[in-house]
């Protein structure tokens, strides 16, 4: 296995370190890699039960992008360059060929994002995994000028919400989708009600946008205030947590459209809208808060870089005990 990975892992070498495997620790360089007066950040996540579809139809190419793309976009919310990537990796029994297609797509995330996979965990552990069950767990490592950080601090009443389209369910509230999934009888192989063009299973292992690229660049040129990452909670719980006490925000949901997968998500799943938005990113994978001067350079920027970007509301000021986040025209957006 060691073997099979030690090429993936040297593809994502970057300035600071070779990203080689076999030592007991990974070293990184940050004057070589041009920070002066770095902050660290640091984060972890995992994939969840996104993992019961790539294990049920032995598609396992494509969440190791995933594991990637939940640690990094939270790195990038706070200004924070992705460095570095560690994995944790357990199985009841290891198979190969399928920990090789899992770490090529940790590879795959980690050169999209532009950081070095530096090591990792394999474990088999056969007492508490049966039946070719594993699970996945990511730990990225960031830094950003102590200047440039990101921290939501200087987000003002009257500033701009960008909403910067997912690329579907990413990787929150996959148990949901499973039972609805087991309702309608569909089985994994079926074309996607959705997505007639693909499986059902290709449809829903989609992977995870990774935003770095398309926003380092804006973050260093002072053109975004406030970064939030959309995952479980949906925008009803991540938007306040980059807003100063005080502030809120107004989102109208007739501003962009409810991508296919939510439609029929909701329908079959009889949701309710407002759970809807808290369980899932309703096709917003980041928000992005910015001045009214800055907004339209922000969205040229990002669309350049092929992002799809719509102004989707205002940030506004509440009393201590209000509404973080109103959503108007909701019956528009949320049709199920």
């Amino acid at each position: 296995m060691v073997d099979a990975i030690k090429p993936l892992a040297r593809s994502t070498a970057r300035t600071g370190s070779d990203a080689g495997l076999g030592g007991f620790g990974a070293l990184f360089d940050l004057r070589a890699a041009g920070f002066l007066d770095p902050l660290l950040v640091a984060t972890t996540d995992g994939v969840g039960t996104k993992l019961k579809i790539a294990i049920a139809t032995g598609r396992h190419d494509t969440v190791g992008i995933d594991l990637v793309a939940m640690c990094v976009n939270d790195l990038i919310v706070q200004g924070a360059e992705p460095l570095l990537f560690l994995d944790y990796y357990a199985t009841g029994k290891l198979e190969v060929a399928h920990g090789r297609a899992i770490v090529a797509g940790i590879a795959e995330g980690c050169r999209q994002a532009g950081c070095a996979l530096v090591g990792g965990e394999t474990a088999e552990l056969p007492g508490m995994y049966s039946g070719g069950d594993y699970d996945l767990a990511g730990f990225s490592v960031g830094a950003v000028e102590r200047e440039r950080v990101l921290t939501g601090a200087g987000v003002a009443a009257g500033d701009l919400v960008l909403g910067i389209a997912s690329s579907g369910v990413h990787s929150n509230g996959y148990s949901l989708v499973r039972r609805i999934v087991e309702k309608t009888g569909l089985g994994w192989d079926a074309p996607a009600p959705f997505a007639p063009d693909k499986s059902l299973a290709e449809a829903l292992l989609t992977t995870t946008r990774i935003y770095v690229r398309s926003l380092l660049p804006p973050i260093r040129d002072g053109l975004v205030k406030a970064l939030a990452h959309i995952t479980g909670g949906g925008l009803l719980e991540n938007i306040p947590r980059v807003l100063p006490a005080g502030l809120g925000v107004t989102i109208d949901a007739g501003a962009w459209d409810l991508p296919p997968v939510f439609q029929w998500l909701g329908r079959e799943g009889q949701i309710a809208p407002a759970e809807l938005a808290r369980t899932f990113n309703c096709g917003i994978g980041m928000v992005a808060v910015a001045t009214p001067e800055h907004a339209a350079a922000l969205t040229a920027r990002l669309t350049q870089c092929g992002e799809t970007v719509t102004t989707i509301g205002r940030v506004i000021a509440v009393p201590p005990d209000g509404q973080r986040v109103t959503v108007t025209a909701m019956e528009h957006l949320w049709r199920v």
